[in-house]
């Protein structure tokens, strides 16, 4: 119980006002389509140079934690996920919003953020010398078959169709082949000088899901001649504790996904995310629900985003091996600060380390206290007119796009990508497995580029990647998803022939 004697150190002035900040500035950076948790913790880093280590990992932990959950603002507001982490959140918890129910959506949000942030950071606490010698048995091979398990879910995502969501799978995977080959350079696919430097995932994300609400809502309005409202409908902050706490399998689900993703190096929370939601709807009774406004995808996309943060930190501060793309810039503010990751952080500097884990579990309380505070006052967003929200959610989409790279090429792509999705989705394709197959695709390529290398210097290309422990029961798990899936589509087109009958 080491680190509840460096607990009183998070209660100081300065630590304790840092928190705060850190918590309320995450929550907005968060809900801002294009301002990722990796580019928030990114912006921040310069500001810590002059600050003692404490404080300065302190504000940088708090804004790692509050940006992943304040993404889901945005994405169930108003249909665009503020980080690629909030995908999934999305499916469910816009159409909750257009029921009136965003309240109540945002309730679910932050209350399982909360549950399964606090449950990752005691795993980093408790386990983090056994989980670090796991994390060190990942490499090419497992990364490889953890992309290919994303890959198999997604026919099933976001779309009634499974033909569909592979199409559109597909189409992610290969566009995200455009640009220079990750291990050799090879210049594949760029026919225009826009498309050189690749597809930026930001930029992919925020066109196919910004642009079509954009398109849809500007349509709407002059459909019907006058302008489009949501209606809110009131909901009670304990109801909405006892509907989420309820909702115990989605909770676990997306718990155990959040940490399992999170230890392992480079995953990130987009990945733990989408897996808990597609594990909660094979295993829910109601699998027809998802997609219209069920709870339990909310639960478990949040859920597990959350619990990623404190595992990713696992083999960080043992190993140096980054569990995320914002621990890797985590990584960073602690060699600035003269903290190197190793025995020596839990040792000689025992108590800037303590006192920044214990930091993360207090912000998990902020978090949900200033994200239900945030969830009261959401009626607002939703009495914005269409064409009014229309423009202002293009302007948060170019401003998010562009200060990725500050390139008006990712303004052209995002624009050309969204504009092409609101067209196919008249045709019932969902940007969901689009985006997931631009985020897997690189992971995929690079891991099977370096361990295709490794292969052909041993013992070849099958004994590296099916043999081990880990690779089998991965290369088993994605033989069960694609099982699983089929057999769910054919009992879905079984039951509709008796239907029809």
């Amino acid at each position: 119980m080491e680190f509840l004697d460096y607990l009183p150190q998070v209660f100081t002035w300065t630590n304790l006002s840092i928190l705060v900040l850190g918590t309320v500035g995450g929550l907005i950076l968060g809900a801002t389509p294009g301002l990722s948790p990796t580019m928030a913790v990114a912006l921040l880093i310069p500001f810590t140079f002059q600050m003692a280590p404490a404080p300065a990992l302190i504000l940088l932990g708090a804004v790692y934690t509050a940006t992943v959950a304040g993404g889901a603002v945005s994405a169930i507001l108003v249909s665009i996920p503020g980080a690629p982490a909030n995908i999934a959140t999305l499916l469910d918890g816009f159409p909750l919003a257009k029921q009136g129910r965003a309240t109540e959506a945002l309730h679910y949000c932050f209350i399982s953020s909360f549950i399964g942030g606090a449950i990752g950071v005691f795993v980093l606490i408790f386990f983090t010398p056994v989980l670090a010698d796991v994390a060190l048995q990942f490499g090419p091979s497992e990364l490889f078959w953890v992309a290919v398990l994303g890959v198999t879910v997604i026919g099933s995502l976001g779309t009634t169709s499974v033909l569909k969501g592979l199409f559109a799978g597909a189409f992610g995977l290969w566009i995200s082949t455009v640009g220079y080959n990750p291990v050799v350079g090879e210049e594949r696919f760029v026919f225009s000088e826009h498309l050189t430097g690749g597809i930026n995932i930001i930029a992919a994300l925020i066109g196919l899901f910004a642009i079509p609400q954009v398109l849809t809502m500007l349509e709407d309005s002059g459909r019907s001649g006058s302008v489009e409202m949501f209606k809110m409908e009131e909901h009670k902050l304990l109801a909405s504790f006892r509907a989420n706490l309820a909702r115990v399998k989605a909770l676990i689900i997306g718990t155990i996904s959040g940490v399992i993703v999170g230890i392992i190096p480079g995953a990130g929370g987009q990945i733990a995310g989408l897996i808990a939601y597609d594990q909660t709807k094979k295993f829910s009774r109601s699998k027809e629900r998802f997609g219209t406004g069920e709870p339990e995808g909310v639960i478990a996309a949040e859920s597990a985003n959350n619990a990623m943060v404190g595992p990713s930190l696992v083999p960080l501060l043992t190993l140096s091996v980054p569990g995320s793309p914002t621990a890797a810039v985590l990584l960073g503010g602690l060699l600035i600060n003269g903290l190197f990751p190793g025995p020596d952080l839990f040792t000689v500097h025992a108590e800037v380390t303590w006192t920044f884990i214990n930091s993360l579990l207090v912000a998990q309380v902020f978090m949900l206290v200033f994200g239900l505070t945030i969830s009261r006052y959401s009626r607002f967003v939703t009495r914005i007119p269409n064409h009014v929200m229309a423009s202002a959610v293009t302007v948060l989409a170019v401003f998010g796009t562009y200060s990725v790279q500050n390139s008006m090429s990712d303004v052209f792509v995002m624009m050309t990508l969204g504009t092409a999705m609101y067209f196919a989705s008249k045709f019932g394709f969902s940007p969901a497995p689009v985006v997931l197959g631009v985020i897997l695709g690189p992971i995929a390529e690079t891991n099977f580029l370096e361990g295709k290398l490794i292969a052909e210097s041993g013992d070849g290309l099958m004994p590296y990647f099916f043999t081990g422990t880990i690779n089998v029961v991965l290369v088993a798990f994605c033989f069960l998803s694609i099982a699983y899936s089929i057999f769910s589509e054919v009992r879905k087109i079984k039951k509709q022939r008796e239907d029809t009958a």
